[in-house]
């Protein structure tokens, strides 16, 4: 477990006036984003950033995570992290950021991805499909402490075994709030899909035998979910 910030400072200018619509326009005129900051106990600010720089933290090992030192112009310099943005639809530019103040000597909540590492023994030996269930687990810790990532070796996993939260590092600088028999990734035998039901075709006769109809079946299919982030 590591964490690994691409930007140590990020600089941020006030902004006045209305915050509408054209307000917003001008701010990405001049090549910055809007953005918002609150937290610790104090008012909120409307500052202005530089999206590229946002981008390299929200590309960086320990993404939205990552914590920085955030100098606003006239107001000093303190601790934030990124809990929020918005994206343009389209071309995906970032169009709007939130920024929290962060008190490094107060523990906070976070989810951090769940890595899992190695070939499990049950797909290398027996062929069976490697299930990765929980993708980001959520932690409790000092913000020093967050890490950019949680590894787990699953090297060992046989067919029909499972490792859960319970499996995953642990040390007394983190806390997991989620349930510690929640199952993180497990092998299994692949399923094969069914063959469709013969359909059997009324006749005129009852004398005559059934003829049993082999076609296509048309079926909707649900679209699979996306999984949560934040």
């Amino acid at each position: 477990m590591s964490n690994n910030n691409a930007i140590s400072t990020v600089a941020a200018k006030q902004r006045t006036g209305k915050f509408n619509k054209n307000h917003a326009r001008r701010v990405r005129r001049e090549g910055l984003i809007p953005a918002v900051v609150y937290g610790a106990g104090e008012p909120s600010v409307a500052v202005a950033v530089d999206p590229k720089i946002i981008t390299r933290i929200l590309h960086s090992d320990s993404g939205h995570n990552s914590i920085f030192d955030l100098a606003i112009e006239g107001a000093g310099t303190g601790k934030a992290m990124i809990v929020d943005w918005q994206n343009e639809p389209i071309k995906g530019h970032l169009l709007h950021i939130d920024l929290k103040r962060i008190a490094m000597d107060k523990k906070m909540q976070v989810s951090v991805p769940v890595q899992l590492i190695g070939i499990a023994a049950g797909v290398k030996n027996s062929g069976g499909i490697l299930l990765h269930a929980l993708h980001e687990v959520e932690i409790e810790c000092l913000p020093g402490d967050i890490p950019s990532h949680i590894d787990v070796d699953v090297s060992n996993l046989e067919m029909n075994q499972s490792l859960h939260v319970s499996d995953l590092p642990h040390s007394d600088k983190i806390e997991y709030l989620v349930d510690e028999d929640a199952v993180v990734a497990s092998v299994t035998y692949v399923k094969a899909e069914a063959e469709p039901e013969a359909v059997a075709a009324a006749t005129e006769t009852p004398a005559e035998p059934e003829v049993a109809k082999k076609g296509k079946q048309e079926t909707a299919e649900g679209e699979a979910k996306p999984e949560a982030k934040k």
